[in-house]
């Protein structure tokens, strides 16, 4: 190490910071980055001076192989000589976008693709996320990574290029911060070969304050989509001979090279702790969590689909293979996690490709889930109906199924295998009668030619008759049938026909029912309708005078639209539901409220109608009218005088035995350039929020620290729920979010339309934060539906168990219609995982290596416990994230049962 009073030594890093898409789509993107590495590698080969470090991600690596195969071989000797870096993770993501699942595979990917390909830097590399998610270094730790490296979103405090980043847990990591620069602090150093002496200097002189103790400066040499000089190495070491040991010298170093010369320790280093999110020192553009709210709604519908049905019901259940359409799956959702990619904050095109490939995730996703119950409902008969539960609970919840049957019969419920009953409520009726035609008797052939097999417009034939006499031919349909049918049969019945001739189809009565029905743990039941009414559930909801209840939660809805809601211990709020629209003259950046704005929070109309009234599921839909302004006027900094009439349908629902309201606000955006908030005015003003979010519950304040050129907006980021002054509200995706009115009211972003991927002139925030590329698709025009739901509360977040009704809320029962004959017996329940605990959620649960391996978070400030508990298991041990089998867990009557620490992510390894 050098004395402070040593010349400086600059470890330049040549890289690139690779976009993987953003301003132009992927494949356009993918021919440059196939230019820069055919450069890149011929230099290196030829040079055994040259280093380079590819970003931190794999996927880029992939990416040019796919094209450039044959360079594999040449590829990988560089990186086993360890001049080539590459890695840890497959791609950059946002932290705040995606699950925490997501995190760690995204690493284990990583890591697995880059030890494939020589070796992997063992460096939590970060250096242009928008933010860092609290639980990082617990992550990073529990891959084996001892440094983290990061640029956005360091507070203020940090005063040295070094700190102990420590996650909620207490894990830190030692974590290097791309000072002055981010990670292009040494960009351009060699541009000009005449400048190189003044330039190292300078760059020098910039990052010296923050290494006061000497040691040799990090200069990270490159930017966005860059090279380094081709002459580098000479330019470095001609540099080198000119300064006679007074003068800044230079080395060259990949990133890896860099750290393995620092300590690992964190001692004696100022302290950081949780998630990384001020304004201080680098713009975090927290718009990014508002914009192209689409994407976001569908990313969480995908990683839920794979995560908690797909993943850990065909490891539970499934009997055939499913692993490679779980391993696209995952591929696909670690891809769009990029940090320019679920963002939004690209061009319309790549937004179009993000979406694309969240589809195909959450496609493959539900197709091994329906691989998986198909598999089950093999057993179970044709009129009756599987049930899956996807958390690691027993719950009784509510499902919504297609069942024989109509009003005019009399009540149903269903029953189990075990005799137990559930009651029903009626919901609505399908139509009997499918066709009623007149034909002529030589179209009767193109008529039975509608018929494949046994199967007559998507239902199956139960019977048929034809009517010489009368003239008529009539079919019966169902949805499943038993009937030996044969068309030929009916074509000789219909042999020589002549006239007109009636065809009538009909359908069986069907009618659709609600009913709570108990599911084990990650396991399945199967139920059938019957005939008969059986007593009504404990806390049945009810709906009437614009009033629901259910003992637990009474829901009021007010002439306005809004409405109050009030717990037995008293806490209550009013005026829940507000819709407050105002101007937007940002960018999918960051948010610019105009100068002159107008705000419309007051319907011009209100018409409320009651669309359930009970026992199991009573509800509301609130119509309310409003005028928002076309679109924002930017030349007079204002929204425009013209204006959309919108109609924002809002359906408030109250479940038996729910604790929370649910919430469904549907509108036509038919306006550009504004930002669409629903209010919640709280039970007490509060000071603090709660967001939850990769593995992990922040706390924020009121504001939200400043320093750089940007605004420092207190709008943050919530995946499963926030909660503030003793209400919270439960979200089915990534939200923005914001204490307003002095912490009296929580406001949550519905949608955020904008025209401009980045402005130049921005009120909120100094330089651009790219290209000004129009992105009229971000104005999300269309018909658009934010679901989520309000739970109030006493006492502290954690008092509340928020965790178990965001899992409630977020992850319904799942059903299918069964496929064996009528006749057959209801199989019984089956016991799947059970995880159990006060504040444990599940992350994942899968197939590894033969055993069956869990991943659990304690969602918790207090030490706690989690039960694990699983039909035949005989042995459980601790792992780490990537799956090394550690410590031994002790094993009684099928249950393992292990200490937690607040906020810890533990995995197990479970055999039966």
């Amino acid at each position: 190490m050098n004395t402070p009073d040593t010349p400086d030594e600059l470890v330049i890093v040549p890289h690139t910071h690779w976009d993987r898409e953003w301003y132009l789509p992927f494949q356009q993107f993918r021919l440059q980055l196939i230019g820069l590495l055919d450069e890149v590698l011929e230099r290196m080969e030829n040079d055994p001076r040259q280093r380079f470090t590819l970003d931190g991600q794999a996927v880029a690596v992939d990416d040019y192989l796919e094209v450039r195969p044959e360079q594999r071989e040449r590829l990988t000797a560089l990186v086993k000589e360890g001049r080539l870096a590459v890695g840890p993770w497959q791609i950059l993501l946002d932290e705040f976008l995606c699950s925490g699942e997501n995190i760690v595979r995204n690493l284990e990917l990583g890591l697995r693709r880059s030890e494939d390909m020589g070796g992997a830097m063992r460096v939590g590399y970060l250096p242009d996320m928008f933010g860092h998610a609290a639980q990082m270094p617990q992550i990073l730790r529990g891959a084996g990574i001892e440094h983290a490296c990061v640029w956005r979103g360091v507070p203020a405090e940090v005063d040295s290029h070094v700190f102990a980043w420590t996650a909620p847990d207490g894990t830190a990591v030692r974590t290097e911060y791309l000072a002055a620069g981010g990670y292009g602090s040494a960009a351009g150093l060699f541009d000009d070969p005449d400048q190189v002496d003044e330039r190292a200097a300078a760059v020098a002189a910039k990052l010296r304050a923050w290494r006061p103790d000497g040691s040799p400066i990090l200069a990270m040499y490159g930017s966005d989509h860059t090279a380094p000089a081709a002459d580098l190495a000479d330019l470095l070491e001609r540099h080198n001979a000119r300064q006679d040991g007074n003068g800044v010298t230079m080395r060259l170093a990949t990133m890896a090279e860099y750290f393995a010369a620092q300590p690992t320790g964190t001692e004696g280093l100022r302290a950081v702790r949780g998630e990384l999110r001020s304004h201080a020192r680098a713009n975090i553009l927290p718009g990014v969590f508002s914009v192209r709210a689409p994407l976001k709604q569908a990313m969480a519908r995908a990683e839920r689909a794979v995560e908690r049905y797909a993943e850990p019901l065909s490891a539970l259940w499934l009997d055939a293979p499913a692993q490679r359409f779980l391993d696209m799956a995952w591929h696909r959702l670690i891809e769009v996690s990029c940090h320019d990619s679920v963002t939004g904050c690209g061009c319309d095109e790549t937004a179009q490709q993000v979406a694309a490939r969240i589809a195909e995730a959450e496609q493959l996703g539900l197709a091994v889930r329906d691989m998986t119950a198909k598999q089950l409902a093999a057993r179970v008969p044709h009129d009756a109906h599987l049930v899956m539960n996807p958390t690691p609970d027993a719950r009784t919840a509510l499902v919504e199924l297609d069942v024989p049957g109509s009003p005019a019969d009399g009540p149903v419920h269903l029953t189990d295998a075990e005799g137990r009953t559930y009651p029903a409520q009626h919901l609505s009726s399908a139509p009997t009668l499918l066709a009623d035609d007149t034909v002529p008797a030589d179209r009767l052939p193109t008529v039975l030619a509608r018929v494949h097999g046994i199967e007559l417009y998507g239902r199956e034939i139960t019977g048929w008759n034809a009517d010489t006499d009368a003239r008529e031919l009539r079919f019966t349909v169902a949805r499943r049938s038993e009937l030996r049918f044969d068309v030929a049969e009916v074509k000789a019945a219909l042999a020589g026909a002549e006239g007109d001739w009636r065809v009538v189809i009909e359908a069986e009565p069907r009618q659709r029912v609600a009913a709570l029905v108990a599911a084990p743990a990650l396991g399945h039941t199967a139920v059938r309708a019957v005939q008969g009414e059986v007593p009504g559930p404990e806390h049945a909801a009810h709906a009437s005078d614009g009033t629901l209840a259910n003992g637990l939660l009474t829901v009021e809805i007010a002439e306005d639209g809004t409405f109050a809601a009030r717990t037995p211990d008293g806490t209550a709020l009013t005026g829940a539901g507000r819709i407050v629209d105002g101007g937007d003259l940002g960018d999918t950046y960051n948010y610019a409220p105009p100068a002159h704005d107008v705000l419309v929070d007051a319907p011009t109309e209100v018409t409320v109608r009651r669309v359930a009234e009970g026992p199991l599921l009573a509800a509301y839909e609130i119509e309310r009218r409003y005028d928002w302004p076309e679109a924002g006027d930017f030349t007079a900094d204002r929204r425009t005088r013209a204006t959309e009439p919108t109609t924002v349908t809002t359906r408030v629902e109250l479940r038996a035995g729910e604790r929370f309201v649910r919430l469904a606000v549907a509108f036509d955006n038919r306006s550009d350039d504004h930002r669409v908030r629903l209010h919640v005015p709280l039970p007490r003003r509060a000071e603090t929020s709660y967001g939850e979010g990769q593995f992990a519950v922040a706390e924020r304040g009121l504001t939200s620290e400043g320093g750089f050129g940007e605004e420092p907006v207190p709008t943050f980021p919530a995946s499963a729920f926030v909660a503030a002054g003793g209400a919270a509200v439960l979200l089915e995706h990534a939200t923005e979010y914001e204490l307003v009115g002095d912490g009296a009211e929580l406001a949550l972003t519905l949608l955020r339309p904008t025209g401009q991927m980045s402005r130049n002139r921005h009120v909120w925030r100094d330089e651009p934060a790219g290209g000004e590329f129009a992105t009229p698709q971000a104005q999300c025009r269309g018909l658009r539906e934010v679901t989520l739901a309000l739970f109030p509360y006493a006492g502290e977040w954690h008092e509340a168990d928020l965790p178990a009704e965001a899992e409630t809320f977020r992850h319904p029962l799942a059903t299918l219609p069964g496929a064996a004959p009528a006749d057959e017996p209801l199989p019984g329940a089956g016991e799947g995982l059970s995880v159990t605990g006060d504040g444990v959620v599940l992350s994942s649960v899968r197939e590894r290596g033969g055993r069956l391996e869990t991943r659990v978070v304690a969602l918790t400030p207090r030490p706690t416990a989690v039960r694990l508990a699983l039909p035949g298991l005989s042995d459980a041990a601790r792992c780490d994230l990537l799956g090394a089998r550690g410590e031994p867990v002790d094993v009684r009557d099928g249950a393992a049962t292990v200490e937690l620490r607040p906020w810890e992510i533990a995995t197990f390894q479970l055999e039966r």
